[in-house]
C-alpha cells in the first residue's frame, strides 16, 4: 500500500511531501468547515510545525480579514483547508481524515 503513496508522491510533488497539505473540500466554505469540524483526533488550530496534527480554515481563520479578490491573490479559495501533519500514527492520521470526509461529503 504504502508504494501507492509513494508513487504519488513522486508523481505529485516530484518525490518532495510535506507535512504541511492544502486541498479544497468540495462544497465551499461550509463544507471547508464541516469537515474540520468533524476531525476527532487533529485539532483546529492555525500554528504549523507542532508535533501533534492540526487544521484550519485559511479563508476564515489566518486570512478572515482579506475581501474576495485578495483571498484570490493570495492563493487561498473559501473551500481550502490546510493539515499539519503530527506525529501520531498514520492509521489513526488516515482514519481521521477519512471519517471527516464521509461526514462532509455525505
Amino acid at each position: 500500500m504504502l508504494s501507492i503513496f509513494y508513487d504519488v508522491a513522486q508523481r505529485m510533488v516530484e518525490g518532495k511531501p510535506s507535512a504541511i497539505l492544502s486541498f479544497g473540500i468540495k462544497g465551499g466554505a461550509e463544507a471547508g468547515v464541516k469537515f474540520i469540524d468533524a476531525l476527532g483526533m487533529i485539532k483546529r488550530l492555525v500554528n504549523i510545525g507542532d508535533a501533534k496534527s492540526l487544521a484550519c480554515h485559511p479563508a476564515s481563520t489566518t486570512h478572515r480579514q482579506l475581501n474576495d479578490d485578495e483571498l484570490a491573490s493570495a492563493g487561498v479559495s473559501n473551500d481550502l483547508v490546510r493539515l499539519s501533519i503530527g506525529i501520531e500514527h498514520i492509521d489513526d492520521i488516515i482514519a481521521d481524515i477519512e471519517q471527516a470526509l464521509e461526514q462532509t461529503v455525505s
